[in-house]
């Protein structure tokens, strides 16, 4: 039998995973500062509680949500608020950060476990919220509004997303083949939050290990869990390609799961949502993939929210040589950055130090039509860069310019070398302000 996939274009780049599948989690010593900013999120930064010189202990609330798309923002040690100042993150947003320098001793997290099946849904979708719970898999949007279902709205299916697509990263790969029972938890909890009938986990498979250890956590556990191995193929870890792959359901331009009677969460959601209902732990560390030709010993390292970057590469050993561009997250879709003083947030998944590339030489489109054939939405990237090179916005949105996901996938395949999904991100920003 094949193996499910999506069906529209996609692309099929080196996976590089193994610098550092074969690494385990490995936890990070206690670095001597952290910058924790008040925007770990999608959607509007938190606001401040806490000034300069104030105490702050692990995993207290030191920002409040500030609108529905918002979420609460926890210390990720005992220590003292040294500085708040303005950073910039990778993602180019800038905000307001804590600077906390940790105690040398830090409180141990509790231990005892809390039955969460005697609790109701609307108990255990407050605790995700206070507790500061965001999508894992980089777009980082609040839990609490992701699992919040409305009364006109019939959910009958969670789909986990254990892809983990992208390039490089790792960090899925190994939270679930260390912590693999807990994730599965975690999504038995998110299903009876959104009254889910089926739970089904999709996990491409370049991961066979993963596939075959969850079924056996599954068996053993008799758990209403289906694991399901995916076609290996880019961007199948997006929620509408995914959707597609596992349940055959496709979601209309400008709708959501919601509207097809699903709900996509990222396993390593699930895995923090475990932690948070169970111990009572709020999110305020990650596994992050640190890897990269150019890092000396590519590691998945568990690291509190706001470590910077340079010390996350000197755990690593540093550079084994100088690399032309660091990126947070994945090569298809992350983001570049030039600051070792960047902290990682809820979201940062990877850290890749990458060698120099050959240059390219960009020649005029081709008509080739290979970024309609690589377009997994169904797009004409040729046509909208046309567009929006002449500064026609308003017709680039009018040919469903929304609707494309920025996977990259059209300047992956492109011959000419064109800029197709950087002008796709300029072409959004200008057409919002225009229109």
């Amino acid at each position: 039998m094949k193996a499910p996939t999506f069906s529209k274009g996609g692309v099929h780049p080196d996976d590089k995973k193994s610098l550092s599948r074969e690494q385990k989690i490995e936890v990070l010593p206690l670095p001597s500062e952290l910058l924790v900013s008040l925007s770990q999120h999608l959607g509007a930064p938190a606001k401040a509680t806490k000034a300069k010189g104030d105490t702050v202990i692990r995993g207290e609330k030191i920002g409040v949500a500030s609108g529905f798309i918002s979420a609460d923002v926890h210390s990720p040690v005992s220590g003292v608020i040294v500085d708040i100042k303005a950073v910039t993150l990778a993602n180019s947003v800038s905000c307001d950060a804590y600077v906390i320098k940790p105690d040398a001793e830090q409180p141990a997290w509790p231990t005892e476990k809390t039955d969460w099946h005697m609790q109701s849904g609307e108990e255990l979708l407050a605790e995700i919220k206070d507790y500061g719970i965001v999508g894992m898999g980089g777009a980082t949007f609040p839990a609490q509004v992701k699992l919040s279902i409305p009364k006109d709205k019939d959910v009958n299916v969670l789909v986990v997303n254990g892809v983990e697509c992208e390039p490089y990263l790792t960090a899925d790969y190994r939270m679930m083949l260390e912590h693999g029972a807990e994730a599965l938890e975690g999504a038995m909890i998110a299903a009876k939050i959104i009254r889910a009938r089926r739970v089904i986990v999709g996990i491409e498979l370049n991961k066979p290990d993963c596939i075959a250890y969850l079924k056996g956590i599954v068996s053993q556990n008799n758990l209403p869990i289906e694991i399901v191995g995916l076609k290996m193929k880019y961007p199948q870890g997006d929620e509408k390609q995914l959707l597609k792959a596992t349940i055959n359901r496709e979601i209309p331009s400008g709708k959501l799961p919601l509207d097809v009677g699903a709900v996509v969460c990222n396993v390593g959601t699930c895995n923090a949502i475990y932690q948070a209902i169970v111990f009572h732990r709020p999110l305020v560390e990650r596994i992050v993939s640190v890897t990269g030709e150019c890092i000396a010993h590519p590691k998945n390292i568990l690291a509190p929210i706001g470590t910077k970057t340079s010390d996350l590469i000197a755990f690593c050993g540093g550079f084994r040589s100088e690399p032309e561009k660091l990126i947070s997250g994945g090569p298809m879709m992350g983001f570049a950055f030039f600051s070792q003083d960047t902290p990682i947030c809820k979201g940062t998944s990877g850290i890749l130090a990458l060698p120099p590339q050959k240059p390219i030489r960009q020649t005029p489109c081709l008509n080739c039509g290979k970024c309609v054939a690589a377009c997994p939405i169904g797009l004409e990237p040729a046509r909208m860069y046309r567009y929006i090179t002449a500064g026609d916005y308003a017709l680039a949105m009018a040919n469903d310019l929304m609707d494309c996901k920025e996977c990259g996938c059209c300047s992956f395949s492109c011959p000419a070398h064109l800029p197709l999904v950087q002008a796709m991100k300029t072409g959004k920003k200008m057409g919002r302000k225009k229109k």
